[in-house]
């Protein structure tokens, strides 16, 4: 399925147990699961993509919502002229680049591109 700019894209979950997290959902609801290490997990449910990113306890906050990007620069600097914080700069993954940011009610969201 072709990407489409500024449309959400991934959702991340926080996990504290990567293997029970992909036994869970692949036995309730048939995920299938990529391993990028031990800390990272991506998922498919055959409607939208998704992972699990390892942390080392429970967070309170939820799932992190990914838009993509076919200009990511472009996307940071409209973020920033229009009153959102950036939370992570731009960084390199597997896969692309993405960016964190905090929206004007302090939710956090990222933007990615390949």
């Amino acid at each position: 399925m072709p990407r489409v700019h500024h449309r959400i894209d991934y959702v991340e979950f926080p996990a504290t147990d990567i293997p029970a997290t992909k036994q869970f959902y692949s036995e309730v609801f048939g995920w299938k699961f990529t391993d990028y290490g031990p800390d990272y997990v991506a998922f498919v449910d055959g409607q939208l993509d998704g992972g699990f990113a390892k942390v080392k306890s429970p967070v309170s906050r939820g799932p992190l919502i990914i838009f993509y990007s076919s200009r990511l620069e472009e996307t940071q600097s409209a973020v920033l002229a229009h009153g959102g914080k950036i939370s992570k700069k731009i960084f390199s993954f597997p896969g692309g680049r993405r960016f964190h940011f905090l929206d004007p009610n302090a939710n956090e969201l990222a933007v990615w591109s390949e």
